[in-house]
Order: C-alpha cells, then structure tokens, then sequence
C-alpha cells in the first residue's frame, strides 16, 4: 500500500481552503435547530467505512454547531436491515439520521423485499465520500497478484472463501463478480459489518475481503495484510500504484463505493438544507481531503439530490447484474 500523501498538493489545488471551524452555531439555521445531541444511526458494526467516516464528519458537524453528534452502531446479519428500521420509523426532526454505504442502499431490492424501502422511507442529505474497494488478502496467502490469486483458487477448488460484510453488501457483491469473471468459486461467508469480517481475515479464516480502504489501511501498512487490486475500472487519482482488477486479467471488474447521510422522509426541508450545507463545507476543508486520502477515499460534497441520483443509479446497476449472474441472496 503506497503512501498517499504525496499526491495531496496536487489534489488539494482544486479545493477550498479550509475553513475555521465556528466555536458559536452559525447563522442560516432553522428555528433553534439543532437544541439536543444529533442521533447518526449506522446500520452497521463498529470498525467499518460507514462507521469510521459518519464518526470524522460527526465530530465536525458537533464542533460547528456546538452540539453532540453521537454515532449509534446497529448492525444486523443482512445489510443492516435493522438499523434503516429504526431511523426510518424515527421522528423526522432531524434529530435521527441515518448512514448509509453503497452495499446498504441495495439491500431492499436485493435482500429482503419486505425491508425498508429506502427510496420512500428516506430522504438524502449529502454523500461523504466515494473511493474503489481494495482486494486485499492475508499476507500468509502465498499471492502477489490477483492472476496468482486466481490461479491458486484453481489449483484448491474449494479450499479459499471470501467475507463480506453481510449479504447484498458491496464485498459480497464484489466476492461475486469476481467469482464470476474469474471462473471460481470461492465460498461466501457473510460477517455483521466489515469490523468482524476484517478479524477473521487477519486471522486466516477467510481469504479474501473486499473493503474501503479506510478499514484496511492500517493492517496493509503493518504487513498483516496484502492489497492484489483496486476495483475502479482504472486507476485512481489517490492509488496511482495499486493497479486495478480490470487490468489485472478480469476486464471489466468494476465495484466502486461511498458513504453519505440520509434522514426519514418527512424532515423539514429547511433542516435537510441546513445539514448538507454544513457538511459540504466541512468536506470541502483541506484537513478532510488530507484526513481521507490516506485512507484511498476522497471528500465528495454535493447536493441532495446528486446524492438521490446516484443511490437510485446503483440499485438498478446491480439489481440487474444479480439477475443475469443468477446470484441467490
């Protein structure tokens, strides 16, 4: 895993300079919102993307608004169905809010079709952040590319498995594609969040995990972990070494992943507004592309409904490559 902040000069010339966090609630918002801790449900296990992001940007948004934001972790065995119950039956006062990864916004249409159906129950806020998935393996697996990967899982048909964070999240997802592409067959073993996948991939129980690289980061750099691919069909501005999977013998290979922050449908627009404005500004601030880029990711502020757009996109994305690849969740 290459170092990443020597790419940050380049990359921070196209932002903002980074603003002075308010010690006082700024001016513009509603009434007196925010008056009470701001709940962020994520419907996933602590020590994974969605947790570690919501956690960066929380503690931000609580120093601006002199308020706490307090994460509240909720995983579930199937996509963190449980925690989109909870905030979507939540008063929506912009007190709860709810977030979500691009494996959590598929999981009604691909998991359970009783779940709740994000695109009626939610409204989007602000995406956080977007970065590719890395490929990454124990170090004891004796790979030093996804073509030796792939021919190892040839060689022992049966023998490796991959973890995802659940099922219908984008590691199985992605363990799935490139069952596909790569004409194997590793077993599937779906874990509560990326937090317990990741243990059992230090611990030589799985064998392959597809993840952000803000979970895994910290294990490539202590040689724990190795990373075989990234999985943006080419490579990345932030991972210009890491070569793609694309390239590495299965074209097409593309899985790419990001974080954002939705509220129950019924919050008062001028709150929706008020967050997302504050949000992307503290996206926006130089510490917050230095912050990410370490980790792979990048600060992706824009509005509502970009965010709405691109939720909405990715459903219909892998709903239909599901179907063709006759995946049974």
């Amino acid at each position: 895993m290459p170092t990443l902040h020597r790419t940050l000069f380049a990359a921070a010339l196209v932002w903002a300079a980074a603003p002075v966090f308010a010690q006082q609630k700024p001016a513009g918002l509603p009434g007196n919102y925010p008056n009470k801790p701001i709940r962020v449900i994520v419907p996933a296990s602590p020590g994974g993307g969605t947790d570690i992001v919501s956690r960066i940007v929380g503690q931000r948004l609580g120093e601006r608004w002199g308020t706490a934001v307090v994460i509240e972790n909720r995983g579930s065995a199937v996509g963190g169905v449980v925690g989109m119950d909870i905030a979507a039956k939540a008063t929506p006062d912009g007190y709860t809010l709810l977030a979500v990864s691009a494996s959590a916004v598929l999981n009604a249409a691909l998991v359970n079709k009783t779940a709740v159906d994000q695109r009626v129950a939610f409204v989007p806020i602000v995406q956080l952040t977007t970065q590719p998935y890395l490929l990454a393996i124990p170090s004891s697996v004796p790979s030093q590319s996804v073509a030796e990967f792939v021919a190892l899982a040839k060689a022992k048909p049966g023998a490796l498995n991959y973890a995802s964070a659940g099922n219908g999240s984008m590691s199985h997802l992605g363990g799935e594609l490139f069952n596909s592409l790569a004409g194997v067959n590793l077993a599937h073993i779906p874990y509560k969040g990326t937090g317990p996948a990741l243990t059992d991939l230090l611990g030589g129980q799985v064998q392959m995990l597809f993840a952000g690289g803000i979970s895994v980061t910290p294990q490539i750099k202590s040689g724990r972990l190795r990373v075989l691919g990234q999985s943006a069909l080419t490579r990345t501005r932030l991972l210009p070494n890491i070569p793609t999977i694309a390239e590495s013998g299965l074209p097409g290979f593309e899985l790419n992943g990001w974080y954002g922050w939705l509220a129950p449908t019924g919050t008062p627009p001028a709150i929706v507004q008020a967050l997302n404005r504050e949000v992307q500004q503290i996206l926006r601030a130089l510490e917050m592309l230095e912050k990410f880029a370490g980790d792979g990711s990048e600060p992706a502020p824009g509005s509502a409904e970009q965010l709405r757009e691109l939720f909405n996109r990715d459903i219909d994305k892998w709903t239909k490559l599901f179907a063709r690849m006759k995946v049974k969740l």
